[in-house]
């Protein structure tokens, strides 16, 4: 592949993925240099194909995150800019509040710590007793819960669209990256698997669920390996048993927030997601592997660590994949009334989440910086909600990077 030379550029910035962070991005580059030659290359035939587009479409207030980190402070600031971007272009979406419902004695103390979490991160939450949670959810029960009115619901879909024509970007389909070659010294070259070159004084990698190789593929080690989790949603048949968002009280050990109910903007409610090992990247059933993907996922030794910590927890959500039955009994936890008939299988996502070496889930956004390179390493919830600022953080250091490189 010919190398970057002194006037060959075909853009000033090269952003790998065309999900909602990779199309944030191009658009607060856009936003703040304009005139910044943007080109988003997408791998796919259409955009927001993989998390982006499927997920419960929730605009999560960020209750859940340490106060200071990444996750927090986005979600937060995010939420509501979510929510005024969609309006502003007219995306359907609605400010619904949700319930998070403790079922058990021993959750009652987390409850308790996850509306302090809460307050510290700026939102006012409500303490309900038992008997109040019928005032948001009449089938709900639980020993106590907490609203947080300022949690949402949108297409993100829709909104990458949005954000893809207000970018003024160069957006290509079809355009899968295997090879990179990064010159510091000269800019960066990204070749297709049909056999396209682009030349740009800047990569900006945000490939989802393939971010740790096109990192490997700049030569920069990411220090971390994506895990592909697959989460199964199902449709629940009678969708007038759930007036907006029911959420159990999570486990702290995970990221993941458990089985919950979604009303979403079609009025539908979903219910998921379990969090199961997938067979590849793109792993959205059962029948879906690929050697070479599972066989680098059970090469990284953080993936064999992470299974014999946390087996117990993995063999809960296993059995629940397996046995409709046993979803719906953790349905049932919150929602007495619903049966197994209630749920009808529906579209499936893939959660892409950094693992460590050591077996640590990453819990928060991980974003970093190389030569000619930013690369966005961990990315899952709440990133869609977050994408707002995650954008303008991305621009803001590859404009920082494109300024070095001009000296």
């Amino acid at each position: 592949m010919a190398l970057v030379v002194a006037g060959s550029y075909d853009c000033d910035v090269v952003v790998i993925g065309g999900g909602i962070v990779g199309l944030s991005t191009a658009y607060a580059i856009g936003r703040a240099a304009p005139g910044t030659r943007v080109t988003v290359l997408e791998k796919e035939r259409g955009t927001a194909r993989h998390q982006t587009g499927r997920n419960s479409g929730v605009i999560h207030s960020g209750i859940y995150y340490r106060p200071g980190s990444l996750k927090a402070r986005y979600a937060v600031s995010g939420a509501a800019e979510m929510v005024k971007f969609c309006a502003e272009y007219d995306i359907p979406h609605a400010v619904t509040g949700k319930l998070i419902v403790a079922t058990e004695r021993e959750e009652l103390p987390r409850l308790h710590a996850l509306a302090q979490r809460g307050r510290e991160n700026g939102l006012a939450v409500r303490e309900l007793s038992g008997a109040q949670i019928a005032e948001y959810e009449p089938e709900v029960e639980g020993l106590a819960a907490i609203h947080v009115g300022t949690t949402g619901i949108c297409d993100y879909g829709a909104v990458a669209r949005r954000l893809a024509e207000a970018s003024g970007a160069d957006l290509r389909h079809g355009a899968e990256v295997v090879r990179v070659d990064r010159r510091p010294d000269r800019g960066v070259a990204v070749l297709t698997a049909a056999g396209e070159i682009v030349r740009a004084r800047m990569l900006v990698n945000c490939a989802g669920l393939h971010c740790d190789r096109i990192a490997l593929l700049t030569g920069d080690e990411p220090g971390a390996r994506i895990v592909p989790f697959r989460g199964e949603y199902y449709e629940l048949a009678r969708p007038e048993l759930v007036r907006g968002l029911v959420y159990p009280v999570p486990d702290p050990a995970f990221p993941f927030l458990g089985v919950h109910l979604t009303r979403g903007t079609d009025q539908g409610v979903h219910v998921g997601p379990n969090a199961v090992p997938a067979l590849a990247r793109e792993g959205y059933d059962w029948r879906t592997v690929r050697p070479r993907e599972l066989g680098a996922t059970l090469a990284w030794p953080g993936s064999w660590r992470l299974a014999r910590r946390h087996w117990r927890y993995g063999a809960g959500e296993l059995h629940r994949s397996l046995s409709k039955p046993a979803f719906a009994r953790a349905v049932r936890r919150l929602l007495p009334a619903v049966r197994d008939e209630d749920l009808v299988p529906t579209a499936a996502g893939v959660r892409a989440q950094a693992v460590l070496r050591d077996g640590t889930l990453v819990d928060d956004f991980l974003i970093r910086e190389a030569p000619r390179a930013v690369h966005v390493l961990n990315a899952p919830s709440p990133a869609a909600t977050a994408s707002l600022p995650i954008g303008r953080e991305i621009a803001r250091r590859a404009l920082a990077g494109l300024a070095e490189s001009e000296r």
